[in-house]
């Protein structure tokens, strides 16, 4: 009788301990649930609303500021996670990914301080610079008049900005459509995603610096003669001083709009960068520009897919990095 006892004390045992390893396995599931719909409901519930009224404050009286926003989310989640890598400053060691040549006239990051300073308030120490920069982004969005996208939250703070490898994940404006398509394909984005993320050319502007290898010292046969005086009207010198704020609008049209004219301007060869007319002339690409620029509603379907891809790159979640105190810094204990 006493080994029977014994026997059940020991599955019993065993049992018990197979089960808290499941618990405990869990446990550990829900302290890391990934990006998640709300994930602030608890923690910090008014978290999103602060940041819309953010948004739309400095909207108000800063226009420009919803390209930054928008410009933020690609230059920080294509460069190998979204974890506001991008917001660091530089260090005595390294240097930061905003300084690098590939973040050329990107500013505006002080507004993110503002955003994150009145979530601070509310919240200390609970949201994380880098939802704070991809919700601006799709608030951004909203504010020129494109779609809303609901989108996960949980992301964490990177402790390191890797302006070294920037060049290995940011296609660049003059890159063959090949590689920029490649580099998409590497964070899940397809063809038409891509399309459909080069459509934010639809507002913004495009530095000098950046246009005038497709006026001087000839005329780029392929840009359509009618927009080429405006080009040139706008960007009158060979080599523009970087300082000097000289720009082009990138939709003449509808400037501050966020729409499908884009589409209409590249078939019309009204592109201004060497991937605009690559978009509009590649046979890969150019069935679904074409199809963008019959239907806005098609352009904001996939580009809401594409830029929830975009947004969900790699992410640092659960107990991975941090969450900053100060955007532009990481938190003093490392």
């Amino acid at each position: 009788m006493g080994s029977k006892v014994a026997l059940f004390f020991l599955l019993a045992v065993f049992g018990f301990s197979a089960l808290s390893a499941v618990s405990a396995d869990n446990g550990d599931h829900q302290e890391d649930p990934g990006l998640v719909m709300n994930f602030y409901t608890d923690s910090c519930p008014q978290a999103e609303d602060i940041i819309k009224e953010q948004v739309r404050l400095l909207y108000k009286r800063h226009k420009n500021t919803a390209f930054s926003w928008l410009r933020n989310l690609f230059h920080d989640c294509a460069v190998q996670s979204c974890d506001a890598s991008l917001l660091l400053d530089s260090t005595r060691r390294e240097l930061s990914e905003k300084e690098h040549d590939r973040s050329f006239g990107m500013r505006n990051f002080r507004y993110l301080d503002n955003i994150k300073e009145a979530v601070e308030r509310e919240c200390p120490g609970v949201v994380s610079c880098a939802d704070i920069l991809v919700l601006s982004a799709r608030d951004g969005v909203v504010a020129l008049g494109g779609p809303y996208i609901p989108l996960k939250t949980g992301r964490r703070d990177g402790r390191k900005s890797r302006a070294e490898i920037l060049e290995d994940y940011l296609p660049d404006h003059n890159e063959s459509m090949s590689v920029v398509l490649e580099r998409f394909a590497a964070m899940g984005i397809d063809t038409p995603g891509v399309v459909a993320l080069l459509g934010s050319h639809s507002v913004g502007r495009t530095h000098c610096v950046k246009l005038v290898h497709r006026l001087y010292p000839q005329v780029d046969p392929a840009l359509n003669p009618d927009h080429v005086e405006h080009m040139l009207y706008k960007c009158p010198d060979p080599i523009p001083d970087p300082k000097a704020v000289q720009y082009v609008r990138n939709d003449r049209g509808t400037p501050m709009i966020f729409d499908n004219n884009y589409y209409r301007n590249i078939l019309d060869n009204k592109g201004l960068l060497i991937v605009d007319h690559q978009l509009a002339t590649d046979k890969r690409t150019k069935p679904y520009v074409k199809k963008m620029a019959k239907s806005n509603d098609y352009f904001f379907k996939e580009f809401s897919r594409a830029f929830t891809i975009l947004s969900e790159n790699n992410p640092l979640t659960g107990t991975k990095g941090e969450v900053r105190k100060q955007c532009n810094m990481v938190n003093k204990h490392h």
